[in-house]
Order: C-alpha cells, then sequence, then structure tokens
C-alpha cells in the first residue's frame, strides 16, 4: 500500500510513539513562547493561557494545540492566536529542532469542562443514592443468608 494510502488508515487509530514525543516537545516549546507574550497584537496582551495537550497529524506536519484561556475571553484569544500562528511556528522553529515545523492551529481544551461535568453527575444525590445502594448490596448477604463471595 502506498505511503498517501496509509495515511488514511492511520486516521482513526491512536497515535504512534513520534506524534506523542513530537507534540509534547511542541507542547512544553509553546509553553515557553506564550509564557514569554511578546506580542504585538492588542487581544493577546495579558494573554494567561495553559497549554494542556498537542495532537500532530501522522505526517507530522499539522499540529493542533489546546488551549485553556485563564480568566475568560476564549474566543478573542484563540482567535489571536490561530492569526499569530505563522510568527508562533517561526519561534518553534528557533526552540526546536525538526526538519519540517508544523503547522499550528489552536482549540480551546473542553476537556476541563467534561471532567467538572461527570464530577457534577457523580454527586448528585440520586446518583450517590444509587453508589450507595450498590456498596450496601455487595457486602449484605445473598437471598439464601449466605456472604456474597468471589469465588465458584
Amino acid at each position: 500500500m502506498s505511503r498517501h494510502g496509509d495515511a488514511g488508515l492511520r486516521a482513526g487509530k491512536a497515535p504512534s510513539q513520534r506524534q506523542l514525543r513530537v507534540g509534547e516537545e511542541l507542547r512544553h516549546a509553546l509553553a515557553d513562547i506564550l509564557r514569554r507574550a511578546d506580542f504585538r497584537d492588542p487581544d493577546l496582551h495579558d494573554l494567561n493561557v495553559t497549554v494542556s495537550e498537542v495532537r500532530i497529524s501522522p505526517d507530522l506536519k499539522n499540529a493542533t494545540a489546546f488551549v485553556m484561556p485563564l480568566g475568560g475571553g476564549h474566543v478573542e484569544q484563540i482567535k489571536a492566536l490561530n492569526r499569530v500562528a505563522p510568527y508562533l511556528r517561526s519561534q518553534v522553529a528557533k526552540a526546536m529542532r525538526l526538519q519540517h515545523v508544523p503547522r499550528l492551529s489552536f482549540q480551546v481544551d473542553v476537556s476541563f469542562d467534561y471532567a467538572q461535568r461527570i464530577d457534577q453527575l457523580l454527586h448528585r444525590p440520586d446518583v450517590q443514592r444509587d453508589l450507595d445502594h450498590e456498596a450496601d448490596a455487595e457486602g449484605a448477604p445473598d437471598a439464601e443468608g449466605t456472604e456474597p463471595h468471589d469465588g465458584p
């Protein structure tokens, strides 16, 4: 199979070790660059973001950085980061030794919101009641009056 046909099959699979390694290096480089915050763009003045993850394509040509802006202003800051992506790419090229520096794009990281939503659901009274009921049922004697056991 050709290399181009192979890339299509890879899309649904877990990232390779190389993708993970390059993505993590990119995350560190971007975090350092964004921490310095030497931007001319007024929308990026007082930028304070966390770079939580960088996902890179199998061919290592495109990277998506998931960031979480602190203190609000998600939409404006993400648009501004995407506007200055070529500048950030040039800064990454100076900071890392890569043969080809990937094109960068930025997205809001929603995993924190998702984790908070799951936590809220697990702490709802009706869910707690069900969880407590399951815990009581596991330790209670069964219908025959004998203690439950794990073996046959």
